[in-house]
């Protein structure tokens, strides 16, 4: 993946050999798995290096800052919420071997191919958990103990937020991979960020190499603890997202 190696570090994402080697792993596991699992659409390998690695890395040219200016150095926790084939979460430890990451998705199939593939990779430091959010948003193990949250294509920004900041730690930081379109989920969070203790820190757009469309990067910084009231039940946040037009509470 010599390819893959230049274009990170055009993004200011350098990858040792080693490192782009775990990749060419990641990806032939990744290839092998989505014949019985439904992993990815995504299966070219130019595709998979920009759509999937590539855009998974984006992530650094924000969290790399917020976790020097923090202090949270050399081992910020990290969830990574609906991680799916392990995007951004897996590529993230990659790069950040010292990170400490946890790889959430409700599928348990889907756990069990991350499982295989953090065994196969030889990481340390990073785990697959199966549950929903709004679940372990409520479970004190998890709830406030993280200080990274990261979520990439799993929902609308107002339910993203209820999903993300119950599981902040207070100063921690939600960051959320968009597609070029954000303005109008920005004002729709107005009413989510304010009840659930936090407000927006930066949009950053990012452009992949070979992409026409852009993508952005919605950081997002925990400023007080959540209510108890949130997150809402499973699937409520979705039905019902806090939005000026809804109500802030279940009923």
């Amino acid at each position: 993946m010599r390819n893959l190696r230049e274009k990170a570090a055009t993004m200011g994402a350098s990858l040792s050999l080693e490192q782009t080697d775990l990749f060419e792993v990641y990806y032939r596991r990744l290839i092998d798995w989505n014949q019985h699992l439904n992993l990815t659409t995504v299966t070219e390998y130019q595709q998979v290096q920009i759509k999937h690695f590539l855009d998974s890395l984006s992530c650094l040219s924000i969290l790399d800052v917020v976790v020097s200016s923090r202090g949270w150095k050399p081992s910020p926790s990290l969830l990574d919420i609906g991680s799916g084939a392990g995007f951004p979460g897996l590529p993230l430890k990659i790069a950040r071997p010292n990170w400490d990451i946890t790889l959430l998705d409700s599928s348990g199939k889907k756990i069990a191919f991350l499982a295989h593939l953090i065994g196969r990779l030889g990481l340390q430091g990073v785990r697959g958990i199966k549950g929903r959010a709004e679940d372990i948003g409520r479970d004190p193990q998890h709830r406030e103990m993280y200080n990274i949250v990261v979520a990439r294509a799993v929902a609308k920004l107002p339910i993203l937020i209820e999903y993300a900041l119950p599981l902040c730690q207070a100063r921690g930081i939600f960051l959320a991979m968009k597609g070029k379109d954000v303005a109008q989920e920005l004002e729709e969070s107005e009413l989510a960020l304010r009840e659930l203790g936090g407000r927006l820190l930066q949009t950053q757009t990012i452009n992949l190499p070979s992409l026409d469309s852009s993508r952005h990067l919605i950081l997002i910084e925990k400023l007080s603890h959540t209510s108890a009231l949130y997150p809402r039940r499973p699937g409520i946040p979705s039905k019902r997202p806090l939005k000026a037009a809804t109500s802030a509470t279940e009923e």
